[in-house]
């Protein structure tokens, strides 16, 4: 995963470091397209930031992960057949970032790891 960051002094730091502190979230709220071929689009979702108000942001880019068998993505999520995993570019605070968005089809309920 690329993390961009602005500051210089930043500049040295580990990029894996960034990569193991994922933050996993529950039940997003996300707005997407269900077209008829049965595929999903992300197109927005929001979280609560820690005043307890929404902050809503658009998905610039995606990229759908295929994977057949259960694994283990970078974030510590464990995904099977009925996941689907998305790599979204996010345009935060004037920076883009990847994000990964995770849909339940079961439980159509989605997850986010920033």
């Amino acid at each position: 995963m690329f993390i961009a960051i602005g500051t210089s002094d930043l500049r040295n730091i580990d990029v894996e470091w960034f990569v193991d502190m994922s933050r996993i979230i529950d039940n997003v709220d996300v707005i997407c397209e269900h077209k008829a071929d049965g595929s999903v689009i992300p197109m927005r979702f929001r979280l609560m930031n820690e005043d307890g108000i929404y902050e809503a942001y658009t998905i610039k880019g995606y990229r759908q992960i295929f994977r057949k068998e259960c694994y283990t993505t970078p974030d510590g999520v464990t995904v099977c057949s009925k996941d689907k995993v998305y790599e979204c570019r996010v345009l935060i605070l004037d920076l883009y970032r990847t994000v990964r968005l995770y849909f339940n089809t079961d439980k159509c309920s989605w997850r986010i790891a920033i």
